[in-house]
């Protein structure tokens, strides 16, 4: 499968899928803000220790002051007390690849391997022109 040949947005529950060619993707990276999550499993409670030493050794912190993070945060399903989910949310696709060469990769990595976590990613773009008219009447604000 190409990269992002299929990007899936979801709005309410419901996924409109959306294509998007690998060229299309590159030429408009700097203005579509992307959010994966990542579900993290292990055995032993070990997806929630791992979020927990994220927490504490100060590389979450050090993740959200990164140019272009937008949001990073950890979150327990109800129904499933070995996973772990990550919403993690950047600007564009340039912060992310700096993320991605950065040295908290290394230890992200690292506390993973750790931990013996295994990984769904799901990976989100934006739809910038906002919340259809026939769906606002569903959001209370």
């Amino acid at each position: 499968m190409k990269l992002l040949e299929s990007v899936f947005l979801t709005l309410f529950g419901a996924c409109i899928m959306h294509s998007t060619s690998a060229t299309e993707v590159k030429k408009g990276t700097s203005n579509m803000i992307i959010t994966i999550n990542i579900y993290y499993t292990g055995e032993n409670n070990n997806a929630r220790k791992f979020a927990e030493e994220m927490e504490q050794s100060g590389t979450v912190a050090a993740i959200r002051k990164e140019a272009g993070n937008r949001r990073y945060e950890y979150f327990y399903p109800k129904n499933d007390e070995q996973t772990v989910l990550l919403i993690d949310t950047w600007e564009n696709q340039e912060a992310l690849n700096k993320h991605h060469n950065s040295p908290m990769m290394n230890k992200i990595a690292e506390l993973r391997n750790k931990y013996n976590l295994h990984m769904k990613v799901e990976r989100y773009i934006e739809d910038v022109s906002g919340v259809p008219d026939q769906d606002k009447k569903f959001i209370k604000e």
